[in-house]
């Protein structure tokens, strides 16, 4: 089972093969930091995380670095606004990102560089360039000649030309800055300091860098010269990645990645989500709403990383009830496992994988796989194999969901399962491992370790009240019962050998 990627550069599916064996460096541009994160970046974020898990657990060293952008117009122009600067504005959102990302339950990155902390880099990498002929200054500005390497375009599949006809009626010939380029597609590496702005010293004056240097620069100093995988969204494979691409390989002669990655965008009923429409979603307003982190992160891995998806009522309703399945099956260990004659162990054994797969008392599927056939593993690895494919690898953690849920109404009906509890025990741990590597992780709730705050033997009672009432022909404190049980989830049935019953 070959892990295959689709791989933009190439535009076409390749086998993953790394530049040090078991190793993978990985670098996904990260946000520019001057807003509340919206549901595009929950889902890059939950996409990404969810591939570095996935790498981790079939057996890579994963070194993840995502990046903050701490200098830019908008960060600028937020500052002025607010009577701040440029620090303090990304300072605050920097630490809203982590308390959104936590709530999602994304882990950290390995470092986060920021622009800012990365200068020397910067510098030194324009003047390697300025040193191979691909940067000139004009007044204080320093520019790139897109011209000068001739592969640009390889990543986009734009053509000079092309983009030459279509932007010909929209070029400002009197923008200072168009008259210091000596072409139109030249772009900035470092721009000349503004009357109140933030400036830092460089051979070419006081200024501050261009976007695209900031992260070459990055992935250099933290990762060398050649990555395996970088990451971002489809937004920026033109002008972003296809710069970094020219700046970095015009002064190493090597590849800047091997993988280029890039998920799709977030859409909210079929528009493109913006301000300017009114339909722009933050992911703390979305989770304020009351919707579960959870059914957040499975929303997004309902859709193939690469295609656009749609934000609306309606799927995230349905990714709720998926999370309420799936977690059900996850707190099937702590509700049953017991009565089950299972060894539980001690302390907190299992309901989430650990990086390292190898720490419960209970163990679960260790890193690299099953040590023994598992065909669930088997299907799921098989799925995901196939470029990242995470809704193919759900449905192996919904049918497990189900079964255990069926299993478990078996047992409060019947006494007693149709599964032996050996093979039980073996499926609930292999959903918590995938779950785990899906980033799917229940809260135990109460004590009974119950799904929806009744216990079993809470249940039983007031069935048994039920039944008393009936007797009594009190139908209406009957039918009182059945629907507060109802209300908490738990369906009656009424037969001549008795009432069963069974959890929503």
């Amino acid at each position: 089972m070959t892990l295959t990627l689709y791989n933009t550069l190439t535009r076409r599916q390749e086998p993953f093969e790394t530049v040090e064996p078991g190793k993978v460096k990985m670098y996904y541009c990260g946000v520019t930091v001057y807003d509340y994160c919206h549901l595009g970046h929950a889902r890059a974020c939950i996409v990404w995380d969810v591939v570095r898990r996935y790498l981790q657990f079939i057996g890579y060293q994963v070194r993840y670095i995502q990046n903050f952008t701490d200098i830019d117009d908008k960060i600028l122009n937020r500052a002025c606004v607010e009577h701040s600067s440029m620090e303090a504005v990304a300072d605050r959102f920097i630490k809203a990102y982590f308390e959104d990302m936590a709530r999602l339950g994304i882990k950290e990155a390995d470092e986060y560089p920021r622009a800012t902390h990365t200068m020397n880099g910067i510098l030194r990498l324009i003047h390697q360039l300025e040193n191979k002929g691909f940067a000139y200054p004009a007044d204080g500005d320093v520019y790139y000649p897109v011209r000068k390497f001739s592969e640009y375009g390889k990543l986009s599949g734009q053509k000079l030309e092309d983009l030459q006809a279509g932007k010909s009626d929209r070029v400002n010939v009197e923008d200072p800055e168009y008259q210091k380029k000596k072409d139109p597609f030249d772009f900035a590496l470092w721009k000349a300091a503004r009357p109140g702005e933030p400036a830092w010293e460089s051979p070419w004056g006081a200024g501050r860098p261009g976007w695209h240097i900031e992260c070459s620069a990055m992935v250099r100093d933290r990762l060398g010269d050649t990555i395996d995988i970088h990451a971002g969204g489809t937004d920026l494979i033109f002008p972003h990645h296809e710069n970094e691409i020219a700046q970095s390989e015009a002064v190493t002669g090597k590849p800047l990645a091997r993988y280029w990655l890039h998920n799709g965008m977030v859409t909210v009923d079929g528009q493109k989500m913006s301000k300017s429409l009114g339909n722009f979603t933050t992911i703390r307003d979305l989770l304020a709403r009351g919707v579960d982190p959870m059914a957040v992160r499975l929303f997004v891995l309902t859709a193939q990383y690469r295609t656009p998806i749609d934000f609306t009522d309606e799927a995230i309703a349905a990714a709720t009830n998926g999370w309420h399945t799936i977690k059900e099956g996850l707190l099937f260990g702590y509700q049953y496992g017991k009565k089950l004659g299972w060894d539980l162990g001690t302390g907190d054994w299992g309901l989430a994988a650990e990086e390292e797969f190898s720490q419960s008392p209970l163990p679960l599927i260790p890193r690299g796989g099953p040590t023994f056939p598992n065909p669930y593993v088997e299907r799921f690895q098989e799925t995901v194999n196939n470029d990242f494919n995470f809704p193919g690898g759900l449905t192996v953690l919904f049918e497990l969901a189900k079964e255990l849920r069926r299993q478990g109404n078996v047992l409060v009906h019947e006494g007693k399962t149709e599964t032996s509890p050996d093979e039980l025990q073996r499926q609930w741990q292999t959903l918590v491992t995938l779950a785990g590597i899906l980033g799917l992780e229940a809260e135990i709730e109460t004590q009974t370790y119950t799904s929806n705050g009744l216990s079993d033997a809470e249940i039983e009672a007031k069935i048994q009240q039920r039944q008393e009432a009936r007797i009594a022909k009190n139908f209406a404190e009957s039918d009182r019962i059945r629907d507060e049980l109802q209300a908490e989830g738990i369906t009656l049935i009424d037969s001549r050998d008795g009432t069963r019953w069974h959890r929503n």
